[in-house]
C-alpha cells in the first residue's frame, strides 16, 4: 500500500505545475476543453514510448543512440579556462532534445492537426501537450526521489521542476509550434511573401532542383523549428550540467517574453484556414501527399 501512497502523491505533485502553468497560457487564447484535455492527455502518453526505447537497450544495447556520443567523450569544447565542456555530452542532450521535441509534436499532429486555424493555435496546442508531457515526467522523477530518498527530500525538486522545468518544456514546444504553425499553412503564408515581393529562397530553389516551393517551404519551417528547440533544450540541460544554475531563471524570463511577444504578434492571429481556401498545405498524415490543387 505504501507504493499506492506514492504513486498518487507524485501525481499531486506534478499537478500543480501544469494546472498552474495550464492556467497561465490557457487563459491567453482558450481552446475547446474536450480537445485541449485530449491533447494533454495524448503529450503525456509521449513519455512512454521514450521509456520503452530504453528499456529496449538492454535487450538491443545497439538501438541505443547515446552510445554514438561516447565516441567522442575525450573530445572537449572550452568556453573558458574554467568551463569545458566534453563533446559527448552536448550530443547527448541534442539527442534528448531531439527525442523529446519530437515526441511532442507527434502528439499535437495526432489530435490537433487539422482543427488549426491560425498559427496562435499551433503554439497554444504544442504549449498544451508539452505540460501533458512535463506532467507524466514529474510524476516519475518525484516518485523515484520518494522511492530512493524519502519525501523529506522532495521539496527542491519539486519547486525546482514546478518553477524551471515544466516551464522550460513549455518554451520549448512553444517556439516549435510557432514554426510548425508556418509549415502548416506553408500555402497562404508563401502566397503572401510572393505577393508582398519579398521572394522566398525557396522561389529560386524550385527552378534549379523543380521543387515544389510549398512542399519545400513547409520541410524547412519544420526542421527550422526542430532546430531551435532541440537547440533551446540542449542549452537548458547544459546550463544544468556545468553548474550555471544563475543562468536559468534569466533564460526562461526570456524565454517568456519571446512566447508572450509571440501570442500578440498580429500575424499568428489570421485565419489562415480561411485563405488556405481548403487546399491543404501539409502532407495528409497517412499517405504523405500533398494536396495543392493549384501549386505556387
Amino acid at each position: 500500500m505504501e507504493g499506492i501512497y506514492q504513486i498518487i502523491g507524485s501525481v499531486i505533485l506534478a499537478l500543480v505545475p501544469a494546472v498552474i502553468w495550464g492556467y497561465i497560457f490557457y487563459k491567453k487564447n482558450p481552446k475547446d476543453k474536450a480537445l485541449t484535455a485530449l491533447t494533454f492527455l495524448v503529450g503525456a502518453m509521449a513519455v512512454f514510448p521514450i521509456l520503452l526505447y530504453k528499456l529496449s537497450w538492454t535487450v538491443l544495447p545497439w538501438l541505443n543512440a547515446f552510445k554514438f556520443a561516447d565516441n567522442y567523450a575525450e573530445d572537449v569544447i572550452g568556453f573558458t579556462s574554467m568551463l569545458v565542456l566534453p563533446l559527448s555530452v552536448l550530443i547527448t542532450f541534442m539527442l534528448v532534445g531531439l527525442i523529446e521535441e519530437v515526441s511532442k509534436m507527434l502528439s499535437v499532429k495526432m489530435v490537433d492537426d487539422d482543427k488549426l486555424q491560425c498559427i496562435d493555435d499551433s503554439i497554444e496546442f504544442f504549449i498544451i501537450a508539452a505540460l501533458g508531457f512535463s506532467f507524466t515526467e514529474n510524476i516519475l522523477y518525484f516518485y523515484n526521489i520518494w522511492l530512493t530518498h524519502g519525501a523529506g527530500d522532495l521539496l527542491l525538486p519539486f519547486i525546482f521542476r514546478s518553477s524551471f522545468s515544466s516551464f522550460a518544456h513549455i518554451l520549448f514546444s512553444g517556439v516549435l509550434g510557432y514554426y510548425y504553425g508556418i509549415a502548416h499553412f506553408a500555402k497562404p503564408i508563401l502566397q503572401e511573401e510572393i505577393k508582398k515581393n519579398r521572394r522566398h529562397w525557396t522561389v529560386i530553389l524550385h527552378k534549379i532542383f523543380n521543387l515544389r516551393k510549398v512542399k519545400l517551404f513547409h520541410q524547412e519551417k519544420i526542421f527550422e523549428g526542430l532546430l531551435v528547440a532541440i537547440g533551446l533544450h540542449a542549452i537548458f540541460n547544459i546550463f544544468l550540467e556545468m553548474n550555471l544554475t544563475f543562468l536559468i531563471a534569466p533564460y526562461l524570463i526570456s524565454g517568456y517574453i519571446a512566447l508572450n511577444y509571440l501570442f500578440k504578434k498580429k500575424e499568428n492571429h489570421k485565419n489562415y484556414r480561411k485563405l488556405a481556401k481548403g487546399y491543404r498545405t501539409h502532407p495528409e498524415r497517412k499517405s504523405g501527399i500533398y494536396f495543392v490543387r493549384n501549386p505556387l
